[in-house]
């Protein structure tokens, strides 16, 4: 009786133990699956955000090629507009050479501005703002030369000595130096140049070329400059900015 009971129970132990089996490796082969589909995953979103990265890069790389190539251009247009200037102060030197091998005019650059230094002596009595015979003479020949640049402006600036000046005329050197640029500015209208062309102004004192402490320096200093005012089309950068 014993034996009939047992032998069933015999029996089952090894079918449990199968199904036990069977279910730990399916668990195992489940888990398995999903790590490769972890990493699978894991690869992708890498390659996505690799991708990105490069195209994050290939749009920095792009902006910084145009921002170097728009600086080239612009170098460019620089270089080209110096040569200009240059080319032009070149010319206005050749055309005025007889009046600068006399000592009556110098053709320079000052503060990035291109111009005709006149001194006051050439042009003007002593403490007057009337033209001498010989400044209508100078002024007449420098007219000549200057009608042939009325594409240009241009703005005619009186400068004194730091002696100060009393008269009923003019009170003090203000006024005696914007008076003078004045006469120039309507001695060159009454030449033919276009008035609007034209420009004056009066530093007095406060812009001086050399010192005023030598009988020399203030001879220097006593002057008439007829500057070439810059034309913003040729500085670039300037003249893209949007107006106010």
């Amino acid at each position: 009786m014993v034996i009939r009971r047992l032998a069933p129970v015999v029996v089952a132990l090894p079918l449990l133990a199968g199904c036990v089996v069977k279910k730990s490796t399916h668990q195992r082969a489940v888990a398995d699956l999903q790590g490769q589909v972890d990493r699978l995953r894991a690869e992708r979103d890498a390659l996505r955000s690799g991708k990105s990265t490069t195209e994050e890069e290939l749009t920095r790389v792009r902006g910084e090629k145009e921002a170097t190539e728009a600086d080239l251009a612009e170098l460019k247009a620089m270089r080209e507009a110096d040569q200009q200037r240059l080319a032009a102060f070149q010319a206005l030197q050749d055309r005025f050479k007889s009046l600068v091998d006399a000592g009556d005019l110098e053709v320079v650059f000052r503060r990035g501005q291109m111009r005709l230094k006149l001194p006051s002596g050439v042009l003007f009595p002593s403490g007057n703002a009337d033209l001498s015979d010989k400044g209508q003479k100078t002024l007449a020949k420098v007219a000549t030369v200057l009608m042939e640049f009325k594409d240009k402006r241009f703005l005619v600036a009186g400068y004194t000595d730091n002696v100060p000046i009393a008269t009923e005329q003019f009170k003090n050197n203000w006024y005696l130096s914007s008076a003078r640029a004045v006469t120039v500015v309507e001695f060159l209208i009454a030449q033919g140049f276009p008035a609007d062309q034209l420009a004056a102004a009066g530093y007095a004192d406060k812009d001086p070329v050399a010192s005023n402490k030598t009988k020399k320096g203030r001879q220097r200093n006593r002057r008439i400059e007829i500057i070439v005012v810059p034309d913003l089309s040729e500085l670039p950068k300037l003249a893209r900015q949007p107006a106010p």
